[in-house]
Parts: C-alpha cells; sequence; structure tokens
C-alpha cells in the first residue's frame, strides 16, 4: 500500500488522537502566526511614529541664512523642516493692539520698525506652540511649505477681531524701513493663550500683534538680509542625529553652531512600540523551537506505541524510509489545516488582540498636553498571505523535523526484534 494512502487511513483510524495532534497545532500554529502578525504590525506603527513624530533636531547659528537652512532641509535624514525668519513691521490700513496698562513716563515706544511681530516660517506646524496645542487655529489653516510663493498670513485672533479680519481678507504690510507694502492674504486665524501683559508693553511684544507669515514674505518685510533664528529638522529616529551633525559640520563649519536634539516624544512612543516588536521576534523562535520538541515527544511515543505495526510492515518488505515518510505525511496532513484555522481565527480576532498590546500606551493619561502631530495611528493587525505562508512553511519544518529526528530510531529496528520484544 502506498505510504501516504496508509498515513491517511491511520488518522482516520485513531480519530482521537488526530484531534489531539490538531489541537496541539493549532495552538502552535495560532501562536506563531499571532507573532509574525504582531512583529509586522509593529513594524507598520513603528514605520508610521518615525514619519510623524520623529525627533526634532534644531540648529541655530549666527548669521543663518534662509538658503542655508534650506540646504539643511534638503539633508539625506531630513524628512521635514521649518525654518524661522523673525522680523519686524509696520501696518497700513490697519490698527495694531495697544498695551491697555498707562505707560510709565519716561518710557518710549520703539515703533520704528513697526508695532507687528511677524514671522516668517516654513512650516507653521512644527512650531511648538501649534504642535502642542497650546496655540490653536481656530479658523483657516497654517502656513504649509507651498506657500513658499505666495503673500499670505496668519493672524492672532485679537487683532482679527480688531479690524474685524477674517479668512479670504487682505491687509497690507509695511517694511521695516518703510519703503515697501506688501498685500498679504488672511489665510488663518489663531488664539494664542497668553494673556495681556498687566503692565505696559510695547506694541510688538504684544501677543495679539503676531503674525505669521512665509519665509520669502518675512525677507520683504525685514531691514537688510533677513536671518534665521533657528532651524527645526524633523528626522526618523535618534541614531540618525549623528549623521545629520556630521552633514551640518560640512554645510556650516565645525564651530560657530548650535545642536540639539530632542527625542523625548520619540522615546516616550516608538521605544515600546520597538519593544513590542522585538518581543513578537522572540515568541516566534521560541514556540517554533518548544512546538518541535512538543511534537517530537509526541511522536516519539506514538512510534512506540506502534512497534508491532512498524515490525509487521517491515516483515512485509516496507522499506524503512517508508514508514519515517508515512509519520511525516500523517503530521503534515494535521498541520495545514492548522494553518488555515488559526489564519481564520486571528483574522477575526487579531486586531483587537494588537490594539491591546500596541495600543495600550494610548489608553494611559498624560499629566502634558499630547502633539496632535505626534499621535500614532492605531495598529493596524491584519493576515497576510506571507505571513501565512511562514507559518505553514515552518509548521511543515516542526513535521519534518518532529518525525525525522525519532524516525531515525525506525532505522536502527529489524523486524524480528519488534515482534520479538513486542510478545
Amino acid at each position: 500500500m502506498n505510504f501516504v494512502k496508509r498515513a491517511g487511513t491511520s488518522l482516520g483510524a485513531r480519530k482521537s488522537k488526530t484531534a489531539a495532534l490538531l489541537a496541539i497545532f493549532l495552538v502552535i500554529c495560532t501562536l506563531l502566526l499571532g507573532g509574525f502578525l504582531l512583529k509586522a504590525a509593529a513594524a507598520r506603527q513603528e514605520a508610521d511614529a518615525q514619519r510623524t513624530i520623529g525627533v526634532d533636531v534644531t540648529v541655530r547659528k549666527e548669521g543663518l541664512t534662509p538658503a542655508l537652512a534650506d540646504r539643511l532641509g534638503a539633508l539625506a535624514p531630513v524628512h521635514r523642516y521649518n525654518a524661522e525668519v523673525p522680523v519686524r513691521a509696520g501696518a497700513q490700513g490697519l490698527t495694531p493692539l495697544a498695551s491697555k496698562a498707562p505707560e510709565p513716563g519716561g518710557a518710549a515706544a520703539d515703533d520704528s520698525k513697526g508695532a507687528l511681530s511677524v514671522n516668517g516660517v516654513r512650516d507653521s506646524g512644527m512650531l511648538l506652540p501649534f504642535s502642542y496645542g497650546s496655540t490653536e487655529l481656530t479658523s483657516g489653516r497654517g502656513i504649509a511649505p507651498e506657500d513658499a510663493g505666495r503673500d499670505v498670513a496668519v493672524i492672532e485672533q485679537r487683532l482679527a477681531d480688531e479690524n474685524r479680519l477674517k479668512v479670504g481678507d487682505t491687509l497690507h504690510l509695511r517694511s521695516a524701513d518703510g519703503e515697501r507694502t506688501t498685500p498679504v492674504t488672511v489665510v488663518g486665524v489663531f488664539r494664542d493663550p497668553a494673556r495681556e501683559p498687566t503692565v505696559w508693553t510695547p506694541p510688538h511684544q504684544l501677543p495679539g500683534n503676531t503674525l505669521y507669515v512665509p519665509v520669502a514674505t518675512a525677507q520683504k518685510l525685514g531691514a537688510g538680509a533677513a536671518t534665521v533664528s533657528a532651524a527645526v529638522l524633523k528626522i526618523g529616529s535618534p541614531d540618525r542625529a549623528r549623521q545629520l551633525h556630521a552633514q551640518t559640520e560640512e554645510l556650516l563649519g565645525k564651530d560657530g553652531f548650535d545642536f540639539r536634539v530632542n527625542d523625548k516624544a520619540y522615546k516616550d512612543q516608538v521605544l515600546p512600540i520597538q519593544r513590542v516588536g522585538t518581543f513578537a521576534g522572540l515568541i516566534v523562535w521560541v514556540i517554533a523551537l518548544a512546538g518541535a520538541l512538543i511534537l517530537g515527544l509526541i511522536v516519539m511515543l506514538q512510534i512506540r506505541e506502534r512497534r508491532s505495526e512498524l515490525g509487521v510492515l517491515l516483515a512485509l518488505g516496507e522499506k524503512k524510509w517508508k514508514l519515517i515518510g508515512q509519520h511525516a505525511v500523517e503530521v503534515a496532513a494535521v498541520a495545514l489545516p492548522a494553518v488555515a484555522l488559526a489564519a481564520s481565527a486571528l483574522s477575526l480576532a487579531g486586531q483587537s488582540a494588537g490594539e491591546a498590546l500596541l495600543g495600550r500606551e494610548d489608553d494611559k493619561p498624560v499629566s502634558a498636553p499630547r502633539a496632535p502631530d505626534t499621535e500614532i495611528a492605531r495598529p493596524t493587525v491584519r493576515v497576510e498571505p506571507a505571513d501565512v505562508g511562514k507559518v505553514a512553511g515552518i509548521a511543515l519544518g516542526i513535521s519534518l523535523v518532529s518525525t525525522v529526528i525519532p524516525g531515525i530510531g525506525i532505522l536502527r529496528l529489524h523486524p524480528r526484534s519488534i515482534l520479538t520484544d513486542t510478545a
């Protein structure tokens, strides 16, 4: 009889033991597939976290120009950056806010450069007050890299209320030297939580007189060459900071620049995800080794129980390798349905299990406000054909190892000794 057909007949005749073997394989395959799915979900979530959270590197240097800031932003490790160009500007047809506190005697307001504090930015979403939500947009949008060639502005709510401005309106800003007037379109209105000072304060220091414009617009309004106060570069992970520092040194020179790395948000949210991914990878190896050991012991016991059957088959002239092959086919025939059942079970319950492990950090209360830009998407656990294929391959490998190693003893058996011992 063909040993494959004989394996099927044996499984049917030993239904209870076949069911027990299927249950063991189902547990092993479920844990294996769960480990692969969790590892893949952690990798996807880590990539998303590196893209959205990343690590902020702040570079400051005297005389840093917008052109140099753009070159820093074009370096390989950087995937998002912002440059800040602070200038003073006046207004035409616009009434800046004034301090409500009485002006002390002898104090003179320096209005020669303008009453408005204008900040040229490339990406307002990277400014800490906006990214952490302390300053929020009440209407419209912020300054984006796409605004590089446009004259637009985001103004404070109090200034908008004072002058009855809204998104879409145009206001005219006068350069610090008073020689140029630039019309800008309001694209957003924000609310600064800072209260009005209780003591007299120059107009340009009032929080309500703050505007954000693109860097090129700030350069038009500034007196002389505009300089960048700080360039904030976002990189994927802390280990890329050293590479970025070396490249910054090549670009700006070895001395005279300040290079600071802020990786707190990354450590708080990305490192736990990495630990889960590492744990999932360890699970796969442990389950594979434990599964091979457990099934090897089970097959060894089955071989001992079936010594008389083996002796009869050997006496009838059956080759020893076919006896080992029969056991391998029996175990593999149970392994493949277990893989299918595990894939079906995890396609239904995998998402909730993944959220329980990977999403638990989002459920913890935090004492400090979390940046909207640093919120990681919920983990996505999905059963991929590649993962099922890996589990099927490991299951078949376990089947082979768990039958071949115990089956070595079969090669040393002789029909007469088996039947004599059995008798």
